[in-house]
């Protein structure tokens, strides 16, 4: 198992001085950024979704091996909360397939208040094109039972916890995005 470490976004004006020297134009923050990490989760694309440009700009300035983590826009796990998902993953797999060998996983983190709906994410899991891997943040309780651990497995998605202790579960096991196919048990 190969395990990265990353942060959430590379630009940020206060790591001048800490990760960055300074003064470093926020242009090059990017450059500056992958001589010290080989993976990165692009969290703006919660806020704003960008153009397949921007996806290939990056493509061509990562490095091989590099990956690059992108988190899923809030119009379709805030405000759709998943609910027809079509015409947002076409857009999101338009992007993602610019970054080529650099996509890492789509992080898709649903809101605190969204509660268990297995329905709407087996409906969403199928509509996910199966070259894309996959990682899903649970933040409502009522997720973390084991109809959504099998579906999860099913479809080769990981689960992903912001902390070190997931939820106990009787059969629960931490797994990578290895989609297709079925996702790997991390030990």
């Amino acid at each position: 198992m190969t395990v990265c470490i990353s942060t959430s976004g590379w630009s940020y004006q206060h790591w001048e001085g800490v990760l960055y020297p300074y003064p470093l134009a926020p242009r090059s923050r990017l450059d500056y950024y992958i001589q010290h990490y080989q993976t990165v989760e692009v969290n703006s694309t919660y806020y704003r979704w960008p153009p397949d440009a921007t996806f290939t700009n990056w493509q061509h300035r990562l490095p091989p091996g590099f990956l690059m983590t992108v988190k899923a826009p809030r119009g379709l796990t805030h405000s759709q909360r998943l609910y027809s998902p079509e015409n947002w993953l076409a857009r999101i797999a338009k992007g993602l397939e610019c970054l080529g060998d650099r996509l890492g996983i789509l992080l898709v983190q649903l809101p605190p208040q969204f509660g268990c709906d297995l329905a709407r994410l087996a409906y969403f899991l199928e509509q996910i094109p199966p070259w894309i891997r996959v990682a899903i943040e649970f933040r409502h309780p009522s997720w973390h039972i084991e109809e959504v651990f099998s579906l999860l497995e099913r479809f080769g998605v990981a689960y992903c916890t912001p902390t070190l202790h997931p939820p106990r579960h009787s059969t629960f096991r931490l797994c990578t995005a290895s989609r297709p196919g079925s996702p790997r048990p991390l030990r």
